[in-house]
């Protein structure tokens, strides 16, 4: 036998391995795993709508949300669970409170007890659940495997990086930042009024303030140079959401579909305007005008990347900007849709606003909002949970269970996903009262122990949002000062749409008019 028959059987030989691998893993994962889970809900009493084979329930949802979305709301109400989660409503009357659906091959459990959500999101099981296979592809041109979708000892290691940059000395020290980004926003808003013009869309406002702070504070740079990043992730996130129901088709993430090219060539682009940034700071300590990368996000994340570590938890350059991907979109996104739902709600409540209004002007008293006047803003702080409550931006939670688990009177088998409605407990009626869809901030006057497990904006657990402190006295200090400044109303040309692309926001914006009052906060 020749050498060159020898390497062609050996080459062979490999290939066909390779092949039969993908074969079989390609079929475990489209029909063994999906039947053995199926038939071990089934056994539980659990069951679901019949899944169509490769796709699952995915049309039957996308035909449900587009029937049920394709119409502005016919007023400014909050009973809106119908309208974003009608396959919800639907297999709920149909199935009950627990049943199983499936987006292609991957088996999806809802969930609604609270007792069990709070022991599946407890330290118990942080390893032991994570996010699946099928959200990280989704999410890997978008976010990448920064913290938001890490699992198991990877996002451990994560979580204990950027932990620090949201601590309280930390957060004490970007008052400043943030209270300076909001003096140019409201210098902005008086220039539009004073110009003629006292209606506003107050979300794009509120998208530029967040995104110039989360760039000052977190990574050292103006928003003029972070502008272009987030109106990329932006557009990957329409991209990402749209292409994601064609993952459950074996290899479609290989194909050179348009989808696919115009992700690849918006992800390049990020990355290559991040690269600037990062390499940016490592110039200064590489020529000597800096000693260290800095103490804010993007410095400890550098410093990381010098480490050696012998457990194998590297954290190279793709995961630092993975990171970097995920703080700035998440930082950025969620708080501006918060401010800007919040805002909807004051200008919809006169009679919260000038509560808020007068509480802001007695504890401020004439001054910026400081650190130790968030505290005592209590009416704020009621107003901004119950926006959160009917306003959630993540309307869902998944996990993942990575190992056969037991939940309450139920066996969670290897391979199924958990999804937790937040939007839908956050609107029970079961849970809250008959006045569930009504905007009542006092609802949060106090804080008892079932509504904490009914209340989960942030998540809860172990992998709760790490940036929830910095969020919260962020919009705390925005509005705060905004409300001083300006008395604003809804405007009569907006549309009533809420919309879900993996947040909850306004498919319109939200329109206001303002008027302007006599400063009371120098």
């Amino acid at each position: 036998m020749t050498m060159t028959m020898t390497i062609f059987l050996v080459l062979f030989g490999l290939i066909l391995c390779f092949f039969t691998r993908v074969v079989c893993v390609t079929i475990s994962s489209y029909w063994f795993t999906p039947r053995r889970i199926k038939k071990a809900m089934a056994k539980q009493g659990i069951h679901g709508p019949q899944p169509q084979f490769l796709v699952g329930n995915i049309n039957d949802v996308a035909s449900l949300v587009a029937k049920f979305t394709s119409h502005d709301m016919d007023s400014i109400h909050h009973d809106i669970v119908t309208r974003l989660l009608p396959h919800h409503v639907e297999w709920s009357k149909q199935y009950g409170k627990r049943f199983i659906y499936w987006v292609g091959s991957e088996p999806r459990m809802c969930l609604t007890d609270t007792e069990m959500i709070k022991e599946l999101l407890s330290s118990k099981y942080s390893k032991l659940s994570g996010k699946s296979w099928l959200q990280q592809q989704n999410s890997k041109h978008f976010i990448g495997r920064g913290l938001l979708m890490a699992n198991g000892n990877e996002w451990f290691h994560q979580r204990h990086i950027v932990a620090p940059a949201f601590m309280a000395d930390k957060l004490k020290s970007h008052v400043g930042y943030m209270v300076e980004c909001t003096e140019q926003m409201l210098d902005s808003l008086r220039a539009v009024v004073e110009s003629g013009k006292n209606e506003v869309e107050i979300g794009e406002y509120m998208s530029q303030l967040t995104g110039d702070i989360i760039s000052r504070t977190e990574f050292d740079s103006s928003y003029d140079k972070g502008k272009r990043i987030f109106h990329l992730l932006t557009s990957l996130q329409h991209l990402c959401a749209q292409s994601s129901r064609h993952l459950c088709f074996p290899g479609s993430r290989f194909f050179p579909s348009k989808f696919n090219r115009e992700i690849k060539t918006l992800k390049m682009e990020v990355e290559r305007l991040l690269m600037e940034i990062i390499q940016s700071r490592k110039d200064c300590v590489e020529i000597g005008r800096s000693s260290s990368y800095g103490n804010d996000l993007l410095g400890m994340l550098l410093a990381e990347t010098q480490k050696k570590r012998s457990s194998g938890l590297s954290f190279n350059l793709q995961l630092l900007m993975d990171e970097c991907k995920t703080f700035f979109f998440t930082g950025h996104e969620t708080t501006a849709l918060l401010l800007t739902w919040t805002i909807m709600l004051l200008s919809t409540n006169p009679s919260w606003q000038d509560k808020v209004r007068a509480e802001v002007i007695q504890v401020c008293d004439g001054v910026t909002p400081l650190p130790e006047h968030l505290s005592k803003l209590s009416l704020l702080n009621m107003v901004i949970n119950e926006s959160l409550r009917l306003y959630p931006p993540a309307s869902l939670l998944p996990r993942m269970a990575f190992e056969d688990i037991k939940l309450g009177d139920l066996h969670i088998p290897k391979g199924l996903s958990v999804w937790i409605p937040v939007l839908a407990i956050h609107h029970s009626e079961e849970l809250w009262g008959k006045d569930v869809h009504e905007f009542k901030p006092e609802r949060f006057a106090r804080k008892s122990f079932a509504q904490g497990r009914h209340f989960m904006p942030f998540s809860t657990g172990p992998r709760n949002c790490v940036g929830q402190a910095f969020a919260m006295m962020e919009a705390k200090i925005i509005l705060a000062m905004l409300i001083s400044r300006f008395r604003f109303t809804i405007s009569e040309n907006y549309r009533h749409a809420p919309i879900i692309v993996l947040t909850l926001k306004p498919k319109h914006g939200v329109q206001i008019r303002l008027t302007p009052l006599e400063p009371m906060i120098n």
